[in-house]
């Protein structure tokens, strides 16, 4: 039997960082990204974010692309957001996300850091954690990036 552990890190934005995902029915597209994580037998530790980016960590199955399934949860809740009326002002995902993988005893500060969201976000801007968050997995951020 096969034991793996594949921890990422991973962030996306709507289309030019718009604040397209009301606070009120955040959780209800989280259930639904939830359940395309579950179809794709990956498991997830912790999702949170605000209105114009989510940040998920979890643990990818061997069997699946980092790539295909970031493209198949922002297609299908691309989707879904837009025949949604809870979210009339979502347009589409930036291109791109960030993805950084973290080792086991990297799990429960991500988590709590994820938890904490919109906390930190009263004291700093996307931008500000994007730069922070790619400095720290020694990622180079463009302006371009997540757009």
């Amino acid at each position: 039997m096969s034991k793996t552990q594949n921890l990422l890190h991973i962030v996306f934005a709507t289309k030019h960082r718009q604040q397209t995902i009301p606070e009120a029915h955040k959780k209800e597209l989280y259930h639904y990204i939830f359940g395309i994580i579950k179809q794709n037998n990956c498991f997830l530790h912790r999702m949170n974010g605000i209105s114009n980016h989510i940040h998920m960590l979890i643990d990818l199955n061997p069997a699946v692309s980092l790539a295909n399934l970031v493209r198949d949860i922002k297609r299908s809740s691309s989707i879904w957001l837009k025949s949604n009326p809870e979210f009339p002002e979502f347009q589409d995902w930036a291109e791109g996300y960030f993805a950084a993988s973290l080792g086991a005893n990297e799990l429960e500060a991500c988590k709590t850091y994820i938890i904490n969201q919109e906390t930190h976000h009263y004291l700093m801007d996307i931008q500000e954690e994007l730069d922070r968050i790619m400095a720290a997995a020694h990622l180079e951020f463009h302006p371009n990036d997540l757009r």
